[in-house]
């Protein structure tokens, strides 16, 4: 029989009021390991929760890695690249790529008859991937974008139709002005997105690739670049290793080079706001393991004092150091495993509540997202847990060796 486990569990169980252990010293460091691991439960949720919405949304509007010319890329003139059936084979060919699609941009003026605004279209075909627009549509439709024909259709973010008093199904004409001419083309919204990520849904709406490559006056396999999506984010650099052997520097039938950047070195000061992040996580983690820990060691001193008598009468028994810090660590685990239990409860429960009711809002032109957005990752609930639970009971270690510096005689003296 495993003698300080017994006793422990008697101690934690006890009813007799002359046995029991002091029930405040038991809630409070209870209590602190409750809130400590709820806290960090929240903290990491939410953070994994923002970061991967806005990451996707950001890979949303323009996926992993773009392949494109090389003025394009490093420099401010919109300059064409051959993209046809050959480079898309090759593309797709290359290790870790999931999808390659093509795009082509044309910046234009929307202009209805109360206002006019400044946006850039975005030419996509039938191999453009639409769950990114289709999962944050709010009107209308995502028509058939084609290639090879134009369907003068468009799609326009909720800001532009705000903006511009649109619905979908109304007509918007839309100017473009190359070498002081201007062309004229009258476009139907067929429908209207919304990211609330302003910096793209401020400038950006759909169309034909046929449409944005006939208004730049480009060749028919000509386009503004490819954009390729990664099996697995975390191999980006990998694959971008790939590209950069296979496909960059290459010259294409028309002289032009191709080059290629990731999504990270496209968007840097949104990567790098992300980044900083993972730093207030680890603020909070070592904060609340602080909390916890610090509560858990005045909740056994308290109770090692309260049961000075009855570790007399084990020391007179016989019962060695050892066994008398062992009980007391083991009376902490039982608190500690209470208090991870209610933690798990209280921090996993209010992690659901928001993730299928979304009461806690944000204003989505400061944060990019309307709601606070939560992340349920089984690895890093464990691991949380398991953390919390090593490092309550190893800073117990050192105040347990004060139950073992008691003297019998002294402790029973006035019993």
């Amino acid at each position: 029989m495993n003698l300080p486990l017994f006793i422990a569990k008697h101690l934690y169980s006890a009813t007799d009021s002359r046995q029991k252990v002091s029930r405040p010293a038991m809630r409070i460091a209870t209590a602190g390991v409750a809130i400590g691991l709820a806290v960090m439960l929240i903290s990491v949720s939410v953070v994994f929760g923002f970061k991967h919405t806005i990451r996707d949304k950001v890979i949303g509007f323009g996926s992993h890695i773009t392949v494109a010319n090389f003025m394009s890329l490093h420099g401010r003139e919109l300059a064409p690249i051959c993209m046809d059936d050959s480079m898309m084979r090759v593309l797709r060919s290359l290790d870790g790529v999931k999808h390659v699609q093509r795009y082509a941009i044309k910046q234009g003026i929307l202009k209805t008859d109360s206002d006019f605004l400044g946006v850039a279209f975005k030419g996509i075909a039938n191999d453009y991937d639409t769950t990114f627009i289709h999962d944050n549509m709010v009107e209308g439709v995502i028509p058939a974008f084609s290639d090879t024909v134009s369907t003068n259709k468009i799609l326009v973010s909720k800001i532009m139709a705000d903006r511009l008093r649109l619905n979908a199904g109304d007509k918007v004409f839309a100017y473009f002005i190359d070498n002081g001419n201007v062309r004229v083309r009258r476009f139907t919204v067929s429908g209207i997105y919304r990211t609330d990520l302003t910096q793209f849904d401020d400038i950006l709406c759909f169309t034909d690739l046929y449409t944005a490559v006939r208004l730049n006056g480009w060749e028919p396999d000509q386009a503004g670049g490819a954009e390729l999506t990664v099996k697995d984010f975390n191999a980006i650099d990998v694959v971008e290793d790939e590209v950069v052997k296979k496909v960059n520097r290459t010259v294409d039938k028309y002289g032009e080079t191709y080059s290629s950047e990731t999504i990270q070195d496209a968007n840097p000061q949104i990567f790098t706001w992300l980044g900083l992040l993972d730093l207030n996580v680890w603020i909070i983690l070592v904060l609340m393991l602080c909390v916890a820990g610090f509560t858990m060691i005045s909740g056994l001193l308290i109770i090692i004092l309260e049961r000075t008598s009855m570790i007399g009468v084990l020391k007179a028994l016989g019962a060695r150091n050892g066994v008398v810090r062992k009980t007391f660590l083991w009376f902490a685990v039982f608190i500690i495993g209470r208090g991870m239990l209610i933690g798990n409860v209280v921090g996993l429960g209010l992690m659901a509540l928001q993730r299928f009711t979304g009461f806690i809002k944000l204003d989505a032109a400061t944060y990019y997202v309307d709601t606070v957005p939560v992340e349920f990752s089984i690895l890093a609930i464990i691991l949380l847990n398991v953390v919390t639970l090593l490092v309550s009971v190893l800073v117990l270690i050192g105040p347990s060796y004060l139950a073992s510096m008691i003297h019998p005689a002294k402790s029973m003296r006035y019993e």
